[in-house]
């Protein structure tokens, strides 16, 4: 329970803390000493994340918003505000269109790029452009009048409202497709040694004549619509949870809209009619810009390599010499800490267990696949050379389905044992376990990880993964693969005794509480004491008051947290002991760490968990200790980089801001130092 003096002000909201993050991003497209093409990158993310926001938080919001209409209750007044995170979203995009048009692109001017934003195409390239249009783009056009015929736009793709007048009266509305999906957004000419990048839309708005040849064109305008992204499903015997995916996925694109995004200047009279049609009554209009899903910035096709980021070349753990890789682990846990370090280690472990007869089993989890995904591969040689391979595989990670479900049916096929979670829990953890069989006996190989077994996203989110034989620990794992096969929820099943792992829906949130009263109890006998924690997001309220009532007792807090962060720092009485970092940097944060200082005998833990509702209450979590030595003050100098940080890292302050760190010391910022760090290692 909270304690009694807790109210709903002594936590920041979950979504405007959000925006916050997402503002964060834009502060480093706005940064002068950020590669432009860079610069383009976090605008993209910026893009990314809003859309995903809407699809995903802002139905949440707009139901809250129902719900208070509806009720005068007091309890309702700290739940989301749509009207609120709205504001602060139209403030964004207009510090997001200043950033593009204002400095963007005026820089790409330098370097003899032009981007044709809100334009007409140049004389010296509209024949080029043509014939673009009439080679490659005219196949995929697919004008649908919306007076003729019933009309349902696809989610987050981009048209055109094109409107017609045959004369007085004879107005007709046609949804035209901008197939962005299909085709690339920007098409790149190049004359005389100067670069000009045209927007698809533009390409087709210049030849609308084409597609409307009897008919006068007096308007075209772009817009997009937002729809919820939740699949609702049925706890049903095992063999109905594919199919169930299926049929829902099938039915995501037909969500209701939660925003309907236009181009300014679009006339009243047929937004009103667009309303309507489209059935918009509930959802919220915003006006935006002439283009939209500027995410799409990431496939900017500038070519300059002096415009991007100096490349850090992954670097190879030279100390695992093939073959084979088992004796390594078996001699010591080695730390894996990608993208810094390269994640071919991580794939050997896959195909060397695949390859090696000794190896008789092995186990898996796997949340997000990589869309060509070497280590499924692995496991799929593995089944079809006689071993037993179980691969307990989250078909409900949010915009994964499809791929997963995908790999799930490869993998069958194959002959491995699928898994898949029950209706209401999903599996969050990154294990993997390996059954080797040596001297007559197994013997338990493991990886342990913050991150999905992905060797596309490796390439941008920091992770840690542990690989090690210890075999106390990797008993447990195997416990929690025992218990996922028989697909029954935690509390209808006897208690597992876990010793070693902290596991969500067991008891990790009871052991995180656990540590932090010990640290509590320590600063009260007055020894040395603190703790720090690295998360993407922290909400769970039980555990903040925790932290709370630890910075009352004088330890130390300091968290590192990237995006949702609940927890107020720095207010006398409450949180006066806590201080909050965010960093965005040329990688995604993504590792999850906890270091407790135990009178200077630190207790480090890492693992899948972040502090959100979601990930204590309903998902299989597992945290891991970091008993080696040597791997424990890796992780440790690792984490003092990133609290040293005053370059790339903010402080968010106790009013929900990304505050400046000023400092008299050198600047550091921690992905560098970290990259430096692991190459001298």
């Amino acid at each position: 329970m909270e304690p009694h003096s807790l109210t709903g002000d002594s936590f920041f909201d979950r979504d405007l803390s959000w925006l916050s993050f997402n503002d964060r991003v834009l502060d480093e497209a706005a940064k002068k000493t950020v590669p432009l093409n860079e610069r383009f990158r976090f605008l993209a993310i910026f893009s990314s994340n809003l859309d995903e926001f809407y699809r995903i938080r802002f139905p949440v919001l707009l139901a809250a918003k129902q719900i208070k209409q509806k009720k005068d209750n007091k309890n309702l007044l700290h739940l989301p505000d749509a009207d609120h995170a709205t504001d602060i979203i139209l403030l964004q995009q207009e510090k997001f269109g200043s950033i593009l048009v204002n400095e963007l692109l005026p820089e790409l001017n330098h370097h003899n790029i032009q981007l044709v934003y809100n334009q007409p195409i140049p004389d010296t390239e509209k024949a080029i452009a043509a014939e673009y249009f009439y080679s490659q783009v005219l196949a995929f056009l697919q004008p649908v009048y919306l007076s003729k015929k019933k009309f349902y736009a696809t989610n987050n793709s981009i048209y055109f409202l094109v409107v017609l007048s045959n004369g007085p009266d004879k107005e007709k509305l046609v949804a035209l497709n901008i197939p962005s999906d299909q085709l690339p957004r920007f098409f790149s000419i190049d004359i005389n040694g100067r670069q000009v990048i045209v927007f698809l839309e533009d390409i087709i708005r210049d030849n609308l004549h084409v597609l409307f040849k009897d008919e006068k064109v007096v308007g075209c305008y772009t817009f997009k619509i937002t729809r919820d992204a939740e699949i609702e499903l049925k706890d049903e015997f095992p063999r109905n949870i594919a199919r169930q995916f299926e049929n829902q996925l099938k039915k995501r694109d037909f969500g209701f809209a939660t925003r309907f995004l236009y181009q300014p200047c679009l006339p009243l009279r047929i937004l009103e009619l667009l309303v309507d049609k489209f059935e918009l009554e509930n959802t919220t209009m915003v006006e935006g810009g002439v283009y939209h899903n500027l995410k799409d910035l990431f496939a900017l096709p500038l070519t300059n390599k002096e415009l991007c980021f100096e490349p850090w070349p992954a670097i190879t753990y030279k100390d695992i010499i093939a073959p084979d890789i088992f004796d390594h682990i078996a001699a010591k846990d080695i730390l894996f800490s990608p993208p810094y370090q390269s994640y071919n280690t991580i794939l050997r472990f896959f195909n060397e267990a695949a390859a090696d007869v000794a190896v008789k089993e092995i186990f898996v989890t796997l949340y997000r696949v990589a869309s060509n995904s070497r280590i499924v591969n692995a496991l799929m040689s593995a089944a079809k050379s006689g071993k037993k391979v179980v691969v307990m595989i989250e078909l409900k990670a949010r915009f994964d389905e499809a791929n997963n479900l995908k790999w799930a049916k490869k993998l069958k096929a194959a002959g491995a044992t699928i898994v898949y979670s029950v209706t209401a829990l999903k599996v969050h953890a990154k294990l993997a376990l390996v059954k080797r069989e040596e001297e007559g006996r197994l013997k338990y190989y493991g990886l342990l990880g913050t991150g999905n077994f992905n060797e596309e996203t490796t390439k941008l989110y920091t992770d840690h993964i542990l690989m090690t034989a210890n075999p106390e620990i990797l008993v447990e794992v195997e416990l929690l693969f025992l218990f996922l096969a028989k697909r029954v929820k935690p509390e209808k099943h006897a208690p597992i005794n876990f010793t070693y792992l902290l596991v969500a829906k067991f008891n990790l949130q009871e052991r995180f509480i656990a540590l932090i009263d010990h640290e509590i109890r320590n600063a009260k006998q007055g020894l040395s004491c603190g703790i720090t924690i690295k998360l993407n997001n922290i909400e769970d309220r039980k555990l903040i008051a925790k932290l709370y009532e630890a910075s009352a007792a004088g330890v130390p807090v300091n968290l590192i947290i990237r995006a949702v962060c609940c927890i107020i720092p720095g207010i006398k009485g409450m949180s006066e002991n806590i201080t909050v970092k965010r960093i965005v940097d040329r990688y995604l944060e993504h590792a999850r760490v906890f270091i407790f200082n135990n009178n200077n005998q630190p207790v480090v833990y890492a693992g899948s968990a972040d502090w959100m509702n979601r990930n204590i209450y309903r998902r299989i979590e597992v945290c891991f200790p970091v008993l080696d030595a040597g791997v424990k003050q890796e992780l440790i100098d690792i984490i003092n980089l990133q609290l040293q940080d005053n370059i790339q890292a903010v402080m968010i302050n106790s009013n929900l801001e990304n505050s400046e760190i000023k400092s008299a010391d050198k600047g550091i910022p921690a992905q560098l130092a970290i990259y430096e760090m692991l190459k001298n290692k």
